[in-house]
């Protein structure tokens, strides 16, 4: 296998910048540059030359062996002046002892590969590298720490041990084994099935921490939806005018709700278009209702009820928000029940907003950060497995039932990369940042 290097700190310029080794060649080019191997695991002061001789710089090296570290081989890290003169310079100093550039998350893909982690953990690490909020680092943490994978090691041991017995009537099926062994085998189907169905009913919201939700702001033109974007994110984001149609496309911004990234939506004005930019801004509106977790639908108090905005109610759950309630006037008057009344331009009822959204965000994403099942992947493995013990339960005859078994802890194999890792793991470093 071949050496790889790559730096473990952001580019540019910077105090300090840290290049990552690792790989069989570790020990001999960590020697190379630096002469006499510091003490490993210990920081070492030491002047790194080329193989002419050069001086490249003065740095800490840390001597990592192999198998305790972080992928597993022999591994090293330089730390470095962040100036990229040096770092050009180290950097081609290893090439020229046979070291090459890792890919992106290389040194994660080694370490699964050499049993320093299993898949769940990877992805922990990479969720972890990307957390914007202490909700994401929570479950992030639990994921990379290994939660999820003790819980499929707890599955899997007693799915192995139901298999275990059901090919021991298989085998011995003449021994006269005692007709409780198979209702215990059919009991421990029934029971493992059932609480694998309950985390997956109950574990929910993982997917939505990660990825963070999508807010859309709804309504008839003028209707406050720019005015609305800009007070809940305490800056100008979006083009506010009197003229109806400002907004022709979805302007997004960035915000953290209830511990969650969200990204809010202003959208343009649901009526019937004037033109044909016009109507492609309604369509794209509409589309992002449709795929939004949550929608803030607008009725303007200075104007009656808005028949587009009713329609987009009837079609689905929304937050309903009586916007510009500093004018007063009918639209109000014609709004649902439970409707919020804002004004985005002195500030009243926005408090009380900010806490709805809190509170549809977390209902949105319960157990937000105590929730193990992060990814689609996760929870496909799992239906999988399911299925598989829903087959091994009417099985009309006893291989049939093994085989099921079998597929069924095939399936839970799939989940930490026991099994069938090389399909699935090119898709998951692809997420990986060099250096990790």
């Amino acid at each position: 296998m071949d050496t790889i290097f790559a730096l473990a700190t952001a580019p540019g310029r910077a105090a300090i910048a840290v290049l990552r080794l690792s790989g069989p060649g570790s020990r001999e080019m960590l020697a190379g540059l630096c002469g006499r191997l510091p003490t490993p695991r210990q920081a070492s002061l030491r002047r790194l030359r080329d193989a002419k001789g050069a001086v490249l710089d003065e740095a800490l090296v840390l001597w990592l062996p192999g198998p305790a570290s972080y992928t597993g081989e022999d591994s090293a890290e330089l730390h470095l002046h962040g100036g990229a003169a040096v770092v050009e310079g180290v950097g081609a100093a290893l090439v020229a002892l046979g070291a090459r550039p890792a890919e992106a998350g290389e040194f994660t893909r080694r370490a699964v590969l050499n049993g320093r982690m299993d898949l769940t953990a990877a992805e922990g690490v990479i969720d972890l590298i990307e957390a914007e909020t202490a909700t994401q680092r929570r479950q992030a943490l639990r994921l990379a720490g290994g939660g999820l994978a003790a819980l499929s090691a707890s599955w899997s041991d007693r799915l192995a041990d139901l298999l275990a017995r059901q090919e021991a009537l298989i085998e011995f099926e003449d021994e006269g084994l005692p007709g409780a062994l198979e209702r215990e085998v059919a009991a421990g189907i029934e029971a493992l099935a059932g609480e694998m169905a309950a985390r997956l009913a109950g574990d929910v919201g993982g997917e939505r921490v990660r990825e963070g939700l999508s807010i859309a702001i709804l309504g008839p033109p003028n209707a406050g939806k720019s005015s609305l974007l800009n007070a809940l994110v305490g800056r100008e984001a979006a083009i506010v005018s009197a003229r109806a149609g400002t907004t022709r496309d979805v302007v997004e911004v960035r915000m953290v709700l209830a511990g969650l990234p969200v990204v809010l939506a202003d959208t343009a004005g649901l009526r019937e278009a004037a033109d044909e930019v016009e109507a492609e801004g309604v369509r794209r509106a509409l589309g992002r209702g449709e795929e939004a977790d949550l929608v803030l639908a607008l009725l303007p108090c200075d104007a009656p009820p808005d028949p587009a905005t009713l329609a987009l109610l009837a079609r689905r759950p929304c937050l309903v928000v009586a916007s510009k309630a500093d004018f007063g006037g009918a639209g109000s008057g014609g709004m649902p029940a439970g409707g919020l009344a804002v004004s985005a331009r002195t500030g009243a009822g926005m408090d009380e907003l900010r806490r709805a959204l809190e509170a549809e965000v977390a209902r949105l994403a319960p157990g937000a950060g105590e929730t193990l099942l992060a990814r689609p992947r996760h929870r496909a493995a799992i239906r999988d497995a399911l299925g598989w013990l829903a087959e091994a339960s009417k099985a009309p005859l006893p291989e049939l039932r093994a085989d099921a078994l079998r597929e069924a802890l095939r399936a839970l194999g799939r989940l930490t990369g026991r099994v069938g890792a090389e399909e699935i793991l090119d898709r998951v470093f692809a997420e990986f940042c060099i250096g990790k």
